[in-house]
C-alpha cells in the first residue's frame, strides 16, 4: 500500500511556516528623488508626547549608557537610555546628572556663606566642581560673589580668612526673565563668567553660566523637554514601579519597560501599573510579533522591537525562539500605526543601511548597542589585545549582567550558584571608536542617503514610500565591496561586521 505523501497532521502542520526577513535579506529599491540626502529630516518620536531630532537611541546596557553617553546623546539630538543595573540613588542621581548638564539657569547652586574661611570654600568648590559661588545670608540674599580667581593662591588673602573679607561684594545680578543674549552681553561687559538669578528680594534664585550658554549654542539640535533640559530614558522593570516612580520623578521623560520578552502577562499587567503610576512616557518592550503589539497598544506610549536580533544575544540559539528582525518591526508596526504609537527597532544593526531598512519596515526610531560600546562615552573599560584597543561590551542575558542585578529582564530567579545561571547573552570586546559624536555622523548620514535614494524627506515617508526587493545570496555578496584588497578602511564600513 502507498503511503500517502501529502497528508497533514497536528504536527506536520507546523511545519508548513510563514517566511521572516531580516536586514541582509532585502534591499530598498532606488525611486525617483527630489531629495538631497543632507537635507532631509530626521526628526521623529520615540514615544506619544517625546520628539527627538535623529532617529537614534543608545541601548539601555551598563556597558553602553550611562549619565556621560545619554548626555552625548541628547546634546546630538537623539536619546540614551539608562540601564538598570544600578540601585534606584544612583540610578536617580544619573538622571539628575542628565538633567543639569546644559542648565541654561542653574537651580541647584553651590553658595557660600560669608563667614566660612577661605581654605573651606577653596575645597568646598573643589568638592562641587564649580570654579566660583554667590555668597548668601541666611535668608537667600545674595551679599557677593567668590571665585578660584579671588582666592587662590591666597595672595590677597589668608586660608585663614573669612569669605566676606575675599569676596566680591558689587554683584552684577539678572531677573528671572533675563535671556541668554541679555545674559551673555552683561557678561561680556563686565568681565565676569556668572550672572547670579534674584528674585525682587534679592534672593538668590539661580545661576547663569557663560558656559552653560555657549554649550547651548554649541549643540543647536540637542533634544530637550520644554524647560530646555537635556532629554534622557530610563530601563525599569516591568515589576519595579518603586525604581519607576523614583526615577520618574527625578525627571525622566521616557520610562522603557526592560523585559527579554514583554508578551508575558504579568509583564504586562506590571507595564500597565507602572504606566498608571507615572507622569513619564512608557515604552513597552520588547516584543516581536503582530499578536504582542495588540496586547500592548492600548496603553503603551511606545512599543520596542526585538528577540534576540543583537550581536552579543543567544536568546535564539538558547531558546529555539525568535523573530528575524525585519519581519518583526513590520508586524508591530502594522498594529502600532494604527493607534498612532511609535515603534522602536532594537537589535541587529550592523550598518547605516539596516537603520534606515527597520524605518521603512515602519519603525519610527532605531536602538543600538554594539555600535556605540566602543565609543569614548561607553562606561566599558578599554582593553588592549594584540596591540588593538578595545572597549569591554556584554550582553544584558550575560552572567556578568545577570550577576549585577539583570537576571528578571529575562524572567528568572537568581540562583545560588554561579554555574546555574541560564544566560542568553555572551560576554565580548567592541573595537575602540572615538567619539560618539563622529559615529553618529556617519550613522545619520547613512541614513539620510537611503532617505535620498527612495525620495522621502522625512522620516514618515520613508515608511510611505519604501519598497523593499529580495536579496539572494549572491546578491549580498555583490552589495559588500568584493574582489579587491581593501587597503583604507572608510569609517562607516568594516568587513568584519
Amino acid at each position: 500500500m502507498e503511503r500517502d505523501s501529502t497528508r497533514t497532521g497536528q504536527y506536520t502542520d507546523k511545519l508548513r511556516v510563514p517566511e521572516a526577513l531580516t536586514f541582509d535579506d532585502v534591499l530598498l529599491r532606488p525611486k525617483e528623488s527630489r531629495v538631497e540626502p543632507d537635507e532631509a529630516d530626521v526628526s521623529t518620536r520615540v514615544s506619544t508626547d517625546v520628539e527627538i531630532n535623529v532617529p537614534i537611541l543608545s541601548a539601555a546596557m551598563d556597558t553602553v549608557t550611562e549619565s556621560e553617553m545619554a548626555i552625548a546623546m541628547a546634546r546630538q539630538g537623539g536619546l540614551g537610555v539608562l540601564h538598570r543595573n544600578m540601585d534606584v540613588e544612583a540610578a536617580v542621581a544619573e538622571v539628575e546628572r542628565v538633567k543639569r548638564a546644559d542648565e541654561l539657569v542653574i537651580r541647584d547652586v553651590v553658595t557660600a556663606d560669608p563667614d566660612q574661611t577661605v581654605r573651606d570654600v577653596d575645597a568646598m568648590m573643589e568638592r562641587e566642581g564649580v570654579s566660583g559661588a554667590p555668597v548668601t545670608d541666611d535668608e537667600g540674599r545674595v551679599l557677593g560673589i567668590i571665585s578660584g580667581t579671588d582666592i587662590r593662591p591666597y595672595l590677597e588673602v589668608g586660608d585663614r580668612d573669612e569669605v566676606r573679607e575675599a569676596m566680591t561684594d558689587e554683584v552684577i545680578t539678572a531677573g528671572e526673565d533675563v535671556t541668554p543674549r541679555a545674559a551673555l552681553e552683561l557678561m561680556y561687559e563686565h568681565k565676569i563668567e556668572r550672572v547670579p538669578i534674584v528674585d525682587d528680594d534679592n534672593r538668590l534664585t539661580g545661576l547663569v553660566t557663560m558656559q552653560g550658554i555657549l554649550q547651548r549654542r554649541e549643540y543647536e539640535n540637542a533634544a530637550r523637554d520644554e524647560d530646555g533640559h537635556l532629554l534622557v530614558g530610563v530601563a525599569v522593570g516591568p515589576f519595579e514601579t518603586d525604581r519607576a516612580v523614583a526615577v520618574d520623578e527625578a525627571g525622566a521623560d521616557v520610562l522603557f519597560i526592560d523585559c527579554a520578552h514583554a508578551h508575558n502577562m504579568n509583564v504586562i499587567d506590571g507595564a500597565r501599573e507602572i504606566r498608571e503610576s507615572v507622569e513619564a512616557d512608557v515604552v513597552v518592550g520588547n516584543v516581536g510579533t503582530r499578536e504582542a503589539a495588540e496586547d500592548v497598544v492600548d496603553f503603551a506610549d511606545g512599543i520596542k522591537v526585538g528577540i534576540g536580533p543583537g550581536s552579543i544575544c543567544t536568546t535564539r540559539v538558547v531558546s529555539g525562539a525568535g523573530m528575524p528582525q525585519i519581519t518583526a518591526v513590520a508586524e508591530v508596526a502594522d498594529v502600532a500605526t494604527e493607534h498612532d504609537v511609535p515603534v522602536i527597532a532594537d537589535g541587529g544593526i550592523r550598518y547605516s543601511g539596516d537603520a534606515i531598512k527597520a524605518v521603512a519596515a515602519g519603525a519610527d526610531a532605531v536602538m543600538l548597542g554594539s555600535y556605540f560600546a566602543g565609543t569614548d562615552e561607553a562606561p566599558g573599560r578599554v582593553i588592549t589585545i594584540d596591540g588593538k584597543k578595545y572597549k569591554q561590551y556584554r550582553g544584558m542575558g550575560s552572567v556578568g549582567a545577570m550577576q549585577s542585578g539583570d537576571g528578571d529582564r529575562y524572567l528568572k530567579d537568581e540562583p545560588d550558584e554561579e554555574e546555574e545561571y541560564v544566560p542568553e547573552g555572551i560576554e565580548a570586546a567592541e573595537p575602540y571608536k572615538g567619539s560618539l559624536e563622529s559615529e553618529l555622523h556617519q550613522l545619520v548620514g547613512g541614513m539620510q542617503s537611503g532617505m535620498g535614494y527612495v525620495g522621502a524627506g522625512t522620516i514618515s515617508e520613508v515608511k510611505e514610500r519604501s519598497e523593499f526587493v529580495r536579496v539572494s545570496s549572491a546578491g549580498q555578496t555583490e552589495g559588500h565591496p568584493h574582489d579587491v584588497m581593501i587597503t583604507d578602511e572608510a569609517p562607516n564600513y568594516s568587513p568584519n561586521e
